[in-house]
């Protein structure tokens, strides 16, 4: 005797029912688990596949490049090759840390040179953090009347001093590359250095806020702005060298 399609579906879904229930509970959590993960992870993957793409491509761009310069590394004991690749790794882990280099130009001791690529590197950034606030205070407060603007150059100049200062605390050296550029008078030989350090953004800016404070203390056009200057302050920005 033929089955009606209603008893049909009725048959079916108790054969179902009963298909799931002698299934394993716990292969089954795990089954579902595991496709979770799957979703959850898969495109975590694939833009982890292709930052290593582009972090090996990064790698083998600056290597060229120090290569075809004729730098070498100073002042560690790790090959080239390693050092590069940490300090790599390091910027594309974590996007609160910011790259900056110090240079220094025709010096015959390399000691010497590594001492000036530090204040270079500090110096340039004390510039860049001076020049983001004056071109705030300049498009956002237009500080009023002759005096005011005054007032401001001095506070401009007071703070880049002061964040130069501080900032030189809170940079992390990574790694000093040097090359001969040519010969003294005497024969002896003339290098140029580069050393690239490792910033923390919520460490210079706390840098930044302590020279912001101690500048303001002698300029009273910061003082009448002081809520808008210290926003800006706080503010991150591009680093040009």
């Amino acid at each position: 005797k033929s089955k009606t399609p209603t008893s049909f579906f009725v048959s079916v879904r108790k054969g179902v029912r009963r298909a799931i229930m002698a299934f394993p509970m716990k292969r089954f959590l795990t089954i579902i688990i595991t496709l979770l993960i799957t979703v959850i992870f898969l495109p975590y993957k694939a833009n982890s596949q292709n930052l290593n793409k582009e972090l090996k491509k990064e790698y083998k761009v600056k290597m060229k490049e120090y290569s075809k310069g004729g730098w070498e590394l100073f002042g560690s004991s790790r090959s080239f090759e390693v050092t590069l690749l940490k300090h790599l790794d390091k910027l594309n882990s974590n996007d609160n840390i910011k790259e900056i280099f110090g240079t220094a130009s025709r010096v015959s001791s390399k000691s010497v040179g590594h001492q000036v690529t530090i204040n270079d590197a500090c110096r340039t950034y004390a510039q860049n953090a001076g020049s983001h606030v004056k071109g705030r205070v300049v498009s956002d407060l237009g500080a009023d009347g002759e005096d005011s603007r005054n007032e401001f150059e001095h506070f401009y100049g007071a703070y880049e001093r002061l964040v130069e200062k501080e900032i030189k605390g809170e940079l992390v050296e990574s790694y000093t590359i040097c090359r001969e550029i040519g010969k003294d008078d005497n024969g002896k030989p003339i290098f140029e250095m580069m050393t690239y350090f490792y910033v923390d953004e919520d460490a210079a800016t706390q840098a930044r806020i302590r020279a912001f404070e101690n500048a303001a203390k002698e300029s009273a056009a910061a003082q009448k702005y002081a809520e808008n200057v210290s926003n800006f302050i706080k503010e991150g920005f591009p680093i040009e060298q």
